[in-house]
């Protein structure tokens, strides 16, 4: 993201004050050259519940092999998404990869939270 939005910054002569805001950056930079930060933007939205979810799963000693199964799947997924996202950034494709990293992830909350009441 830092590297793409630098050099084409310098490339085209913009003073870095006169984006100083993301509104003024969305203005005078392309899709193409935003793309990463909204990738980045969307690391925090799904992925937090993973995180939490895996540490709940590491303390709570509920890793099994289908947990991590569900676990490296919904992380394959997450990377596919991120690089559709950041490269030719197709938005049927991307929102496929999304929708089925979504469902991986909501299997393995309420697998975890069956475990955890031993239903």
């Amino acid at each position: 993201m830092y590297y793409l939005r630098l050099s084409f910054l310098k490339r085209e002569k913009i003073n870095p004050q006169s984006v100083a805001t993301s509104r003024q950056m969305l203005e005078a930079v392309p899709e193409t050259v935003n793309n990463s930060s909204d990738n980045l933007k969307n690391l925090f939205e799904l992925p937090v519940i993973f995180y939490v979810l895996c540490i709940f799963l590491f303390i709570t000693q509920k890793v099994d092999s289908v947990n991590l199964v569900l676990a490296y799947c919904f992380v394959i997924f997450r990377i596919g998404h991120s690089v559709i996202h950041c490269t030719y950034n197709k938005v049927i494709h991307r929102f496929f990869v999304y929708m089925l990293s979504s469902f991986i992830l909501w299997a393995l909350v309420i697998r975890s939270i069956l475990l955890t009441i031993n239903i």
